[in-house]
């Protein structure tokens, strides 16, 4: 295609189905496009603007770095990093912090991270992970190959080698799996992209027994699930079941681009000077953004309010289903990662909410994802039942005027 040609609209690279919206600003849970209409926004940069638009800690902290210092790269410490590091291994299972840019960075990371410890435990042959169907761990090659989606792996040449994965819940066909070349079992406690499916604590359970029966690493992709999203600062904390070493990102900058990978001293033994990098990761502006998101959901109370929210909605949401039981399947989730289950394609729930002024983002397993900020009011949670209301009404008027 002739990139010149005046057919071109952008020259921004199609590799997304965009919707024709353009948003100028945002505050709480509403943006407002470029022409001045004002949406509620559920799907919140997919589960990363954990405390809305605007914010007035993270928007103060964001100026005050950067009128000081937005990059002096990791040839050298810094101070920001530091203090997130041992905030972040203060509040969970860690020893050790590696902050880099995304989720699937930081997913790259634990896969390597899971393989060094091995390999500097005389065990180089252990590289195999076990991953589950209907994960989704990033975009990567690596991470795609984690994933296994075929969908998102054709026409990018072979696999990255080295994952097998066994079907969601499957506990036996997880011990099958396990093999001589097996480093680690890598799972999302709660599988966001592939449908707001909650892995049951027992099953985490199992699998943290079998890695200790095998000595193999628990990984734990906590990537939309974690920064408070499930009422907790990250969801492994509500299953009685640690994990060896755990992604994040989305929700650690609140909207600015930081992820990292959280290990245990020993799971992160091999991870010495040369093994990793990352040009921009932990950067004064990141962390400091971090620190600041931080420095609201670790406030007293801040959870319990979640908590809340989220007992809340779920009852509401609850009674829609009882009330369009032709539209709505099944409420799912936990916390603020919600999901809605349709007995219609989940695409018309998504539009059908777009015309009613209210953005969602689909899910696997035929479900809209509803994400919106933590510390969203009742009155909004309540706006938004309105127009879950209002769609699957128009659903259903829709399925009566089809079959006339």
């Amino acid at each position: 295609m002739n990139l010149k040609s005046n057919t071109v609209t952008s020259h921004v690279m199609p590799t997304y189905a965009r919707v024709d919206l353009a948003f100028e600003r945002g505050e709480g849970a509403w943006v407002t496009t470029t022409t001045e209409e004002r949406y509620l926004d559920f799907t919140g940069g997919v589960a990363v603007n954990v405390l809305g638009h605007a914010h007035p800690r993270l928007v103060a902290a964001l100026t005050e770095q950067a009128g000081k210092l937005w990059h002096s790269s990791n040839l050298f410490r810094v101070t920001n990093a530091e203090v997130l590091a041992d905030r972040l291994c203060a509040a969970t299972f860690a020893d050790l912090v590696f902050f880099c840019n995304s989720g699937a960075e930081a997913l790259e990371g634990t896969i390597k991270t899971a393989r060094k410890h091995h390999a500097v435990n005389g065990h180089p042959d252990k590289y195999r992970i076990i991953t589950y169907e209907g994960a989704f761990h990033g975009r990567t090659l690596a991470t795609l190959a984690a994933g296994g989606n075929k969908k998102y792996l054709e026409g990018f040449g072979p696999p990255v080698e080295g994952f097998d994965q066994v079907a969601f819940g499957d506990l036996e066909a997880t011990k099958q799996a396990i093999g001589p070349n097996t480093c680690a079992i890598l799972i999302e406690p709660i599988m966001g992209e592939g449908g707001v499916r909650v892995v049951p604590h027992a099953f985490l359970r199992e699998l943290r027994a079998l890695c200790d029966q095998h000595g193999l690493l628990l990984l734990f992709d906590e990537v939309q699930s974690g920064m408070g999203r499930t009422g907790a600062l990250f969801a492994y904390q509500q299953t009685g079941v640690t994990p060896d070493v755990m992604a994040v990102a989305k929700g650690l900058g609140g909207g600015f681009p930081v992820g990292a990978f959280l290990t245990t001293a020993e799971a992160g033994k091999g991870m010495t000077p040369g093994t990793h990098g990352s040009t921009f990761g932990g950067n004064p502006l990141a962390t400091a953004v971090g620190n600041a998101v931080l420095d609201v959901v670790l406030e007293p109370g801040f959870f319990e309010r979640v908590k809340q929210t989220s007992l809340l909605f779920k009852q509401r949401l609850a009674e829609l289903k009882d009330s369009h039981l032709s539209i709505i399947a099944e409420i799912r989730g936990e916390g603020l990662l919600l999901g809605i289950r349709m007995n219609v394609p989940n695409g018309e729930m998504v539009d059908a909410l777009r015309a009613e002024k209210m953005l969602v983002v689909a899910a696997g397993d035929n479900v809209v994802r509803l994400l919106p900020p933590l510390n969203i009011s009742d009155a909004d949670v309540g706006e938004a039942i309105a127009r879950i209301d209002r769609a699957a009404a128009a659903l259903e008027q829709h399925q009566k005027g089809a079959t006339k």
